[in-house]
């Protein structure tokens, strides 16, 4: 490994203890209680992401893996050379290895995750298998990103990589500010690579949030286990069960943690009243349509170029060019 070209991650406004509380208290104190869903993404909640990607119920992560194999030619192509590629929410990067693979002359690669050593881990292991490669590490909630760090070399074109259909986490107002801000990070000629999940029949979409062998169940639970361990509250895991139903009304996968007694919760000197079936909403994963994610991506200054799909048309992997010369930034948070 050339450590030269590996710089140590960088830490940007990462989400304090201090913030997880006011978020936490806020979420908790609405009449439809709610943690936000970046805080499923400590260093276990990571591991079991990474688990539940290679269940047999969860289709979207090998569906998009193909896709990319399948057509990385003509996604390399339309990326180009001496590309700055920045990726949000990198965790593994294991779905980068088909981008850097393809595109040789890259002027550097910026991963961005919430989870410090899962980054590190993965920044490491990619510049071991691409030595001439530098490798930018940024620690932080991709939501607040301002700026991206420098390349040593010059870029030609910025290109954002969004993959694993994590836009469905933002409503769709939500989805606008997020995808503006990555124009105005990106700029002028910038690119976005991003990957959506498609709407499709409820037999397809809930068992893959609600799989047999419980480690969807796991990972969502794992934020009543966070809150418990770094906010001192004093959640009963055993008195809340996972349930991820889908809302065709809205298009949506809803995550809920469902209380399964009358309970009372404690927290930062409040207390959070909970009846039998009341539930905490912990992530919401929207579905889109072709048109429909294109006129998204239009609102928030990007114009579709390509869109690739699997045979079954459960997924779509998109290829979106920066349209306003002078994005405006607007940051916003999940």
């Amino acid at each position: 490994m050339n450590d030269a070209l590996l710089t140590s991650p960088s830490i940007d406004r990462l989400p304090s203890n201090e913030g997880f509380l006011s978020e936490a208290v806020a979420g908790l104190s609405r009449p439809d209680k709610r943690l936000p869903c970046k805080f499923l993404y400590d260093e276990e909640g990571s591991r079991l992401f990474n688990e539940i990607c290679e269940l047999e119920e969860y289709y979207p992560t090998r569906t998009e893996s193909q896709i990319l194999r399948d057509n990385i030619g003509e996604i390399a192509g339309l990326i180009g050379s001496d590309c700055r590629l920045v990726e949000f929410g990198s965790g593994s990067s294991t779905k980068t290895r088909h981008l850097l693979t393809h595109l040789p002359d890259m002027s550097g690669y910026v991963p961005i995750d919430i989870s410090g050593p899962q980054l590190l881990e993965s920044a490491v292991r990619l510049a071991s298998e691409f030595p001439s490669l530098e490798i930018n590490p940024l620690e932080a909630d991709y939501c607040e990103i301002s700026e991206i760090p420098k390349t040593k070399r010059q870029s030609r074109r910025t290109v954002a990589f969004f993959p694993g259909s994590t836009i469905g986490n933002f409503d769709p107002p939500g989805a606008i500010a997020f995808l503006r801000n990555i124009a105005f990070l990106c700029g002028r000629d910038g690119g976005l690579l991003i990957g959506v999940d498609r709407k499709k029949p409820r037999r397809i979409l809930e068992p893959a949030y609600n799989d047999r062998k419980g480690v969807t169940a796991r990972f969502n639970l794992g934020i009543l286990a966070r809150v418990n361990r770094e906010l001192g509250a004093d959640f009963e895991l055993s008195a809340f069960r996972h349930h991820a139903p889908y809302n065709e009304t809205h298009g949506r996968i809803e995550m809920h943690l469902v209380s399964d007694r009358a309970q009372i919760v404690h927290l930062d000197s409040e207390e959070f009243r909970f009846e039998e079936g009341e539930y905490i909403t912990t992530e919401h994963s929207y579905k889109y349509t072709v048109p429909g994610f294109a006129g998204l991506a239009l609102k928030a200054g990007f114009e579709l170029v390509r869109n690739w799909e699997d045979r079954d048309r459960l997924f779509s992997v998109f290829f979106l060019r920066v349209r306003d010369r002078k994005p405006t930034p607007r940051w916003i948070g999940i």
